[in-house]
């Protein structure tokens, strides 16, 4: 195995940002590819196998590259630089960047953070209706959030709607204190916490008062006709086929959709059949429709969400093939049994 080492100059006001607290970052670098960083006055030397010393080169250059755009560098940026290099796109990291879609009350930029992400903003710029589909922490509704209130802004759509299926997680509406609105409150709470993180209280309340803004259960969708709306159905695992149908059946002129759901974590009862997996099998042949699929490469919670969602996929799949293993000896025991009466018919006749 061939050895090498190479030497990349580091700006001293960027060092702390690409290296880490207590270099961090460096650490999870030097475990992932297998190399040795070694830093000192402003330079770090990289040693290891030929291969692996390219990578942590290309990732160093490309975080050096985020820095000097004002990024502040994340975990979660570092890990999937790290990712991307094993494919040799971590320049895509770069190109994702750019893409802003606004700010935050407090001035955050929002981009998408992953090329997954960067599809799914592409695919709401371009499609009326769109589908995004992926586990907890990909970004699903926050980035749809960010899109909704830009247009809004940009005077694009006249009002925002958001709505997502009042269903229990194990409890029963029933168990909270208050009227109708006050029970179903705490479903939509994650809507109201990204309006305010990006819109701003003040301007939520506001916009809200005037009717501008809707945050309601998908339950009161019903009748309505949605025109020059941008539209948001969150939750939509957690919708009936009949639901999901009433609610695509309500979207009027000039108005954009984006329905969002994560497929493993459905709370409807037992044998109640999906609205949004039905939507997938019905729907997906639609050219004008768009289907964006994140999976965990797309989390961009804390790094620990991302092994939880794999660990889940694991196992998930480990139950698929062992009832499939299960289904087949059970067939191939109705086939062996089968054969046995067979043969046991065939030498009665014989006997005889």
């Amino acid at each position: 195995m061939s050895i090498t080492e190479t030497i990349i100059d580091i700006p001293i006001e960027h060092e702390k940002n690409i290296f880490g607290n207590f270099d961090s970052y460096i650490k999870i670098i030097e475990k992932t590819l297998n190399v040795t960083i070694i830093e000192r006055n402003g330079e770090i030397k990289l040693v290891g196998n030929v291969d692996d010393v390219a990578k942590a080169k290309r990732v160093f250059l490309q975080l050096l590259e985020l820095s000097k755009r004002g990024n502040d560098i994340t975990e979660q940026q570092v890990n999937y630089a790290l990712s991307l290099s094993f494919e040799q796109k971590e320049k895509e990291i770069v190109e994702i960047d750019k893409e802003l879609i606004c700010h935050t009350i407090n001035g955050k930029p929002i981009k998408p953070k992953t090329i997954g992400q960067k599809k799914y903003v592409d695919q709401i710029r371009k499609k009326m209706i769109v589908f995004g589909i992926g586990p907890a922490g990909t970004g699903k509704t926050y980035l749809a959030m960010a899109m909704a209130i830009t247009a809004f802004k940009n005077d694009q759509v006249n009002k925002i709607i958001l709505t997502r299926p009042a269903i229990e997680a194990g409890e029963k509406l029933g168990f909270l204190p208050g009227d109708l609105q006050s029970k179903v409150d705490p479903y939509l709470r994650p809507l109201y916490d990204a309006l305010h993180q990006i819109m701003g209280p003040e301007a939520y309340i506001k916009n809200s008062e005037k009717g501008l803004i809707e945050v309601a259960p998908l339950a009161y969708m019903r009748g309505r006709t949605l025109d020059n709306a941008f539209i948001i159905l969150d939750e939509a695992q957690n919708t009936t086929p009949a639901q999901m149908k009433m609610f695509l059946t309500r979207i009027g002129y000039g108005s954009k959709v984006v329905i969002t759901g994560d497929l493993s974590q459905k709370d409807l009862p037992k044998g109640v059949v999906s609205g949004l997996d039905m939507a997938i099998k019905v729907l997906s042949k639609i050219e004008d429709l768009g289907f964006s699929y994140l999976t965990g490469q797309d989390v961009v919670r804390h790094p620990l969400v991302q092994k939880i969602v794999k660990a889940y996929d694991a196992y998930e799949e480990r139950q698929k093939r062992n009832e499939r293993t299960v289904q087949g000896h059970k067939v191939y025991s109705k086939i062996k049994k089968g054969m046995r009466a067979e043969k046991i018919r065939s030498n009665r006749y014989e006997s005889r």
